[in-house]
């Protein structure tokens, strides 16, 4: 269910993770921040079609340069680090350019003993299965170019998966996500409400308000290189 109101992110925690508070520590990777610059400030989304919203998105993202891409990237993975240390078993997108770099988060959760899982796209039925993921050396580039473990899953069940990191074209503050357009993780996260959704992307792809519809699933919190937004 979508988000399309108030602000939340004053609203509960993640379950499982310490609490949030307004005089945290500034070193408490999981103390709220400021969201960082819109790549959409001037208009409300909500006059765009999702088409024109994600050019928009892409636009922001390719307008950072490689050396910007790690350093924002390896801030969010410290965040993600802290705020995903209470679950087991992680779901975690195997990312492409120039999307937000997951690679040394999964790094960092295998060697902390975490059972990680990666999506496998299947399109013939526009669905998604899991593998966990013991060697990232075995994720090559396929479907859409996305890095997967072909020929060396390891099949796992989504009942298993506590937290997913879920990647996003663009987002706003109440949690309400913009894919490629594919639905894969939608309909994913709508057969499986157990898990918790932690949306990543870049400040600069942040909406003021985007459209929402009854098949989209909205994230319970959001991590950029700022910070954490928590929406519900």
């Amino acid at each position: 269910m979508r988000h399309t109101g108030r602000d939340n992110t004053d609203s509960a925690p993640l379950p499982g993770a310490p609490p949030l508070t307004e005089d945290a520590s500034p070193s408490d990777a999981l103390q709220r921040l400021p969201a960082g610059t819109r790549a959409f400030p001037d208009v409300p989304a909500a006059g765009r079609t999702k088409s024109i919203l994600r050019d928009q998105a892409k636009a922001a993202r390719f307008g950072l340069t490689p050396a910007e891409i790690a350093e924002r990237s390896s801030a969010v993975c410290k965040t993600l680090l802290a705020l995903i240390r209470p679950f087991c078993t992680v779901m975690v997108y195997a990312s492409k350019p120039p999307e937000v770099d997951t690679g040394e988060l999964i790094v960092r959760l295998l060697a902390e003993g975490k059972r990680v899982v990666v999506p496998i796209i299947e399109r013939e039925t526009c669905s998604l299965r899991l593998s966990y993921l013991e060697d990232p050396s075995v994720l090559l580039p396929s479907t859409f170019d996305v890095p997967e473990p072909i020929g060396s899953e390891i099949p796992a069940l989504p009942e298993d998966v506590e937290a997913a990191v879920i990647p996003m074209l663009a987002f706003d503050r109440f949690g309400n996500r913009l894919g490629y357009g594919a639905g894969y993780y939608d309909r994913f996260l709508l057969q499986n409400p157990h898990i918790v959704k932690i949306g990543i992307a870049f400040a600069c792809q942040q909406a003021e308000c985007l459209p929402a519809e009854s098949n989209d699933i909205n994230m319970d919190c959001i991590v950029t290189e700022n910070g954490i937004i928590t929406c519900r």
